[in-house]
């Protein structure tokens, strides 16, 4: 695969991503993951799916600058003080929305929800790679795909967050 001839999109669920990165102790550098998406999987646009909170908008905007393509999804306050953002229901439509216009398609989440897309995507050759954020927790149901699935397990090394690196 030619990587600077690829038009390839990446969509992800930032809640999977973050909770699943968060639980093997370290942050994800949101920079640095979008430019190992562009130089290992061809990414040329990255929609990230992500709860609407209005006193998020400095992340959004580094979001942005970082080079993702936010996608919103209101939120609700929980009883608990905790907030819901369910994105999968976006990722889907949008996938399918952008169909004619990439090669391939990268899905980054541990979610079986996304079962019956990443099933589709492999069934018509649109699947580049289901990328799973951590091995150790996700859904039994992607098993079915584990040719096509890559794990972020090791790459803490490469893309862990390092404030010493971001006042550089």
């Amino acid at each position: 695969m030619n990587i600077e001839k690829c038009n390839n999109f990446a969509f992800i669920d930032s809640q999977n991503l973050n909770l699943s990165i968060r639980s093997q102790g370290w942050v994800l550098d949101f920079k640095r993951f979008r430019v190992y998406l562009k130089d290992k999987y061809g990414i040329t646009k990255a929609f990230l799916f992500i709860g609407y909170v209005s006193t998020n908008q400095n992340l959004y905007i580094s979001l942005q600058q970082d080079g993702y393509i936010l996608v919103f999804k209101p939120t609700l306050f929980l009883p608990t003080g905790g907030v819901k953002g369910n994105v999968d229901a976006e990722l889907v439509l949008h996938a399918m929305a952008e169909y004619p216009n990439y090669d391939k398609a990268l899905i980054v989440s541990g979610d079986g929800d996304f079962y019956c897309l990443i099933e589709h995507l492999k069934k018509h050759d649109k699947l580049l790679k289901l990328v799973v954020p951590n091995m150790n927790q996700y859904s039994s149901l992607l098993r079915k795909f584990a040719s096509d699935t890559v794990y972020m397990n090791g790459l803490s090394n490469k893309l862990k967050y390092d404030k010493k690196n971001e006042e550089k």
